[in-house]
């Protein structure tokens, strides 16, 4: 029996040389889906909470924004359709079934059926690759180049993924291959003058967006950031009465969201890339 499967992201097209894409900020579920979870799962703890509301300025500048309504536990739309690892180290794949924390995502044979993955598949990874695809083409013909901005968060410590505490800002772009080094460093360098940490291309070098999409050769540019979720989320002392351990703190927002208001400035004054 097919599930019912709706408006699998939400799109608004701008008019300027940049689309962001927000591929792990959702959090629905198919339908009977959160019951077949374990309990750790149930909370969506590795969605890329809070994506929509520190990118809220990118409407004033007429940006073009795609974002997932699905949790990645649903479909990780940051890895290939056929599930090729993209890094050497464990981490998770199309189908996740483990968390970050190396625990269960399903309860024991709860995990979805192959006809349901291939249902999700069309249905939800495809016309999200193909709205990126098709915006990106639109873009390029208006201007003659496109930049794609993968935006990403993650938690500060992920044992399972890497050792120690993760930087603030984590730029990739696969490792030069993926966009034009000025719009790295530019953005890099923007981070430096602020309190923040950053690194480039270190443990997150451009997911499978980036990778995929960024062709400088063809004047289309692809960047990811890996941003922590130290710089925005309440500390869990001060998100007790909460409904979840993931509350957004309006005070570090407004901080980490004047750099991001800079280096989105900074792609959209990008020359030099027709």
């Amino acid at each position: 029996m097919s599930l019912k499967i709706n408006d699998p992201f939400c799109f608004t097209a701008g008019d300027s040389p940049l689309l962001v894409s927000m591929p792990h900020c959702g959090t629905q579920l198919l339908p009977g889906m959160e019951e077949t979870l374990t309990d750790a799962a149930k909370k969506l703890p590795d969605t890329d909470w809070y994506m929509p509301e520190l990118y809220g300025f990118l409407r004033s500048l007429n940006v073009s924004i795609i974002s997932a309504h699905y949790s990645r536990f649903v479909v990780d739309l940051n890895r290939p359709v056929d599930d090729k690892p993209l890094y050497t180290t464990k981490t998770t794949g199309l189908f996740p079934d483990i968390l970050f924390a190396d625990a269960p995502v399903f309860l024991e044979g709860k995990g979805l059926s192959e006809a349901t993955k291939e249902q999700i598949k069309a249905q939800i990874w495809h016309p999200y690759h193909q709205q990126i695809a098709s915006e990106l083409e639109r873009i390029k013909a208006r201007f003659g180049y496109a930049i794609l901005f993968d935006a990403h968060s993650i938690a500060a410590q992920v044992p399972m993924l890497f050792e120690g505490t993760l930087p603030d800002f984590n730029f990739g772009n696969n490792g030069g291959l993926s966009c034009a080094e000025a719009l790295l460093n530019n953005a890099a360098e923007i981070v430096s003058q602020s309190p923040y940490t950053h690194v480039c291309n270190g443990r997150f070098k451009g997911g499978y967006i980036t990778r995929h999409f960024g062709q400088p050769e063809q004047h289309v540019h692809a960047l990811q950031l890996e941003l922590s979720q130290a710089t925005y989320l309440a500390d869990f002392a001060n998100t007790e009465g909460q409904p979840n351990d993931y509350v957004l703190d309006s005070d570090k927002q407004q901080r980490v969201g004047a750099v991001l208001q800079k280096i989105i400035a900074s792609l959209l004054a990008a020359d030099d890339l027709a």
